[in-house]
């Protein structure tokens, strides 16, 4: 992609509404635009970002043997009534008529109109497990929506429920869902810590929040410093055995980790040696519920057992910011020039300078590295613009791209380029016709 052709509206300044780095980034990086109070329009830049985030999740989510499809935004308040929602859930759910008065919601979340498709198809244990899927926009109506993307009132979600027998089948699906979801931000560079917590208005038993440490995260945590030390490192994992993602959930729980709405001060002190214990801030980006029998009971999704008799299936509903995780990573990862993508999620996954534009040569090899890049399934962009080189540094360093080519007619006189890495600033000289395939190398590895 050619800068000079490609739509990224970065801005010199700072807006004044920009309060923590994720939200001044990515507006002076034109990734997204207000369009209303915690509304967005997501430019090319960071949509290019978002669908990163959100390939990684289907990926995982298939994986893990979920099943994806795609429910409406709106829905009617006649399930949410019979779940007994339609009035607890309170002033975040943005409640609408159509033409024929009939009441509407735009919804929070789907535990009803997914509850109300099981109960219409399904009849038999024999067709159980079953945990479907999608990724949606949803809508809540926040008193005050602030952080940019962190906080906004429409939010890009992926949102699954599992639909099993009995209790141990369920926990079981509760389970491959934590596992799936460690893989998933492990993926995207993120260590995201699953931590006890509140179940909040979607009920249940069972509850953990995963979170990633930032200073200007909204919730306070206490944990166990051993948890960092945690990680999947790409082991493979069978997610049909039951007593391999116990076993990886046990890993990732037996060390002390609570938000602040579950934290137990006496049960810290007396299981956390004090080197250990640690109080920080952090970012909730995603969550896993088990609530049994909570909405089947009262809609009437039941199955057939092994006997024939007919009984409440058991559900659990999981949840990831899709949109937040922007917000997300950048607040773990950027400096003071800008963002620094982590490989797996850039929006490019290098960009090439040209600091001699006026220089056929320069040209026909930048021309050249952006064809044996995509050549190879990766597509570069290319700063093609007639501007001064600082003015370009600056902004590659501010899109945070974890790669730069640097093309010049210096360099090329002694046959090479230069390959920088953005999140350390290391740097190396290579031959022009070799570019391409040292960036393909270093993209296998994810």
């Amino acid at each position: 992609m050619r800068m000079s052709r490609y739509f990224l509206p970065v801005l010199k300044e700072t807006p004044a509404e920009a309060q923590i780095a994720s939200h001044r980034l990515m507006l002076r990086a034109g990734m997204v635009r207000q369009a209303a109070a915690g509304i967005y329009s997501w430019m090319p830049l960071g949509y290019r970002v978002l669908k990163r985030i959100e390939d990684i999740v289907n990926q995982e989510q298939i994986r893990a043997g979920h099943i994806p499809l795609l429910m409406p935004t709106l829905q009617s308040a006649s399930l949410w009534r019979e779940s007994g929602r339609y009035d607890d859930y309170g002033e975040e759910m943005l409640r609408i008529k159509d033409r024929h008065g009939r009441d509407l919601l735009y919804g929070p979340t789907n535990e009803e109109l997914i509850t109300d498709i099981f109960r219409s198809h399904v009849n038999s244990y024999r067709d159980l497990p079953l945990t479907l899927y999608h990724v949606q926009w949803k809508f809540r109506d926040e008193i005050r929506p602030r952080y940019g993307v962190m906080r906004g009132r429409e939010f890009l979600m992926k949102d699954g429920y599992n639909f099993d027998v009995d209790k141990a089948s369920a926990i079981h699906s509760y389970n491959r869902h934590m596992v799936s979801y460690l893989r998933t931000y492990e993926r995207m560079g993120l260590q995201a810590i699953p931590m006890r917590a509140d179940t909040g208005p979607i009920g249940g038993d069972y509850s953990h929040e995963f979170l990633v440490l930032a200073d200007t995260g909204e919730s306070e945590v206490f944990f166990d410093n051993s948890i960092l030390e945690l990680n999947l490192d790409g082991r493979e994992i069978d997610f049909d055995s039951e007593a391999s993602c116990r076993a990886i959930v046990d890993e990732w729980t037996e060390p002390y980790s609570r938000t602040d709405e579950t934290h137990d001060e006496s049960l810290f002190e007396t299981t956390v040696p004090e080197v250990r214990r640690r109080k920080s801030r952090a970012i909730e980006v995603g969550q896993i519920f088990y609530f049994g029998t909570k909405y089947s009971e009262p809609m009437g999704a039941t199955v057939a057992d092994s006997e024939g008799r007919r009984v409440p299936v058991h559900m659990g509903s999981h949840g990831i910011g899709v949109s937040r995780l922007v917000g997300a990573i950048i607040e773990a990862s950027h400096d003071e020039k800008g963002i620094v993508w982590p490989e797996p999620v850039a929006p490019f996954p290098v960009g090439i300078l040209n600091l001699s534009q006026r220089d056929s040569n320069a040209e026909a090899v930048c021309l050249s590295i952006c064809r044996d890049l995509e050549a190879k399934g990766l597509e570069p962009l290319y700063d093609d613009r007639e501007e001064r080189a600082g003015a370009k540094f600056a902004t590659m360093d501010l899109i945070g791209l974890p790669w730069r080519i640097v093309v010049g007619s210096r360099g090329l006189a002694k046959g090479a380029v230069e390959l920088t890495r953005r999140i350390d600033g290391e740097s190396e000289t290579i031959a022009p016709e070799h570019a391409a395939e040292r960036i393909a190398e270093i993209y296998a590895a994810y």
